[in-house]
């Protein structure tokens, strides 16, 4: 096993990996996982606890991407895994309803008003794509607004200049996708309020919705401007057109209410995933009443899913939002804290190293970038020296601190990270960035 600072051995991870590309499309199931944007080879993960992670070798790392996410309690919390283990004596799925879907529900609604009424999906692109098709059943219209850098699952109208891995492998949309439905996509710049206007001067009574990553995370973190989403709020309502508050990343991560809470967002259709499934597949998409009841078996919007609802999601839904709601007043002052050591400590090693580097967070979620910034939407975020990054991941692994594999992909801190993690990880990125 190594510690922080040895060089690992990962020969029976290389195995696993040559194997895996026998059977998978580069060897994952998911792209990022491959380690294109960075170089090396991934480490297959065995187990994990708290803020490690432990790969096939033996290694250890703290890991700061939490399964993408929803980890915020850290991995294998005993409350989650003991509710896991609860249900699944029951039975893995009924394809039928069960009680703890209402359960997890009034604990989801009690932090988001917003959300009248929801459905529970698999996903979070289940969850986009969803709150899509019923925006423009709402509005009898069919363009959806989006912003670039911003990702929302990989339906295929929502793939136009995406982030998350499509913004990491360099790709500018999807092979796949028809031009006529990319072409009922408009993706236009983040933190640009005039660039919303001149579209909807553009294509008057024609915008179903606008759609957006109220703090982006997906093209790395980057934060609404002062006025932003207020004024999203007050344009969409002035032009008849719904605005859909993608939380799939910040759903309680940055607030218990999510964004929708810190930013104090009034949103027609909010989607979440990740946390609410406390690492679970779980998704949902919700609102106010009047427009999920266009849902069917009650309306003409057709929607469904074998496995939403599924009683191990819901039960793992129920423990971890479960505790965040009973524990709020000490969890997120604590994430804020550790957050901000973590964040602006490797930030400042990057000042002494002589490094450019702009540091942008919110919460517990952030993203150290190789530019001297500032980073306030996609174009920006774009002029970062991904190579230099890729060296300053690679180190890090290195060195026993698993960073996303990517760029554009926020970091995540947890309630199991504390002082010993925050300390290892700044003294492993004074090392790193000198490398």
């Amino acid at each position: 096993m190594n510690t922080l600072g040895d060089t690992p051995n990962r020969s029976r991870s290389k195995a696993m990996q040559e194997r895996a590309e026998r059977y998978f499309p580069g060897g994952v199931n998911s792209p990022v996982r491959a380690f294109r944007a960075v170089g090396g080879e991934p480490p297959f993960v065995e187990r994990a606890d708290g803020a490690w992670l432990t790969d096939a070798d033996g290694n250890r790392y703290i890991d700061y991407f939490g399964s993408w996410g929803p980890m915020i309690l850290g991995h294998a919390f005993p409350p989650v895994v003991e509710a896991i283990a609860r249900a699944a004596r029951n039975s893995a799925s009924f394809g039928a309803s069960t009680a703890a879907e209402a359960d997890l529900a009034e604990r989801v609604a009690a932090c988001y008003p917003a959300l009248e009424k929801m459905r529970f999906v698999s996903s979070g692109t289940e969850a986009t794509m969803s709150a899509i098709r019923l925006a423009r059943a709402a509005t009898g219209r069919k363009i959806v607004v989006k912003f670039e850098g911003c990702y929302h699952g990989h339906a295929d109208g929502l793939l136009v200049k995406a982030g998350s891995g499509v913004a990491t492998l360099g790709i500018p949309g999807s092979a796949g996708v028809p031009e006529e439905i990319a072409g009922l996509t408009l993706a236009l710049p983040y933190n640009d309020a005039s660039a919303v206007e001149a579209a909807f001067a553009a294509h008057l009574g024609a915008i179903a919705a606008v759609i957006l990553e109220p703090v982006v995370g997906n093209a790395g973190c980057i934060v609404p401007a002062s006025g932003y989403l207020a004024g999203l709020r007050a344009l969409t309502t002035r032009e008849g057109a719904l605005l859909i508050v993608d939380e799939v990343m910040t759903g309680f991560r940055v607030a218990l209410g999510g964004a929708c809470e810190r930013y104090g967002i009034e949103a027609d259709l909010v989607t979440l995933g990740k946390i609410v499934g406390g690492g679970l597949p779980v998704g949902v998409f919700g609102g106010k009443r009047r427009f999920m009841d266009l849902l069917a078996p009650l309306g003409p919007v057709y929607q469904a899913g074998t496995l939403s609802g599924n009683p191990l999601a819901m039960a793992a839904g129920i423990a971890t939002v479960g505790y965040l709601q009973e524990h709020a007043e000490t969890v997120y002052p604590q994430l804020e804290a550790t957050a901000k050591a973590v964040f602006e400590g490797v930030a400042a090693e990057a000042a002494k190293a002589g490094v450019a580097m702009t540091l942008n967070r919110v919460g517990s979620m952030g993203t150290w970038f190789f530019t001297p910034g500032p980073v306030r939407n996609y174009a920006e975020a774009a002029t970062s020296d991904t190579e230099r990054f890729g060296r300053f991941h690679r180190a890090m692994l290195e060195r026993g601190v698993w960073l996303p594999p990517s760029q554009f992909e926020a970091a995540f801190v947890s309630t199991a990270h504390g002082g010993a993690e925050v300390k290892a990880t700044i003294e492993a990125a004074r090392e790193a960035l000198r490398a």
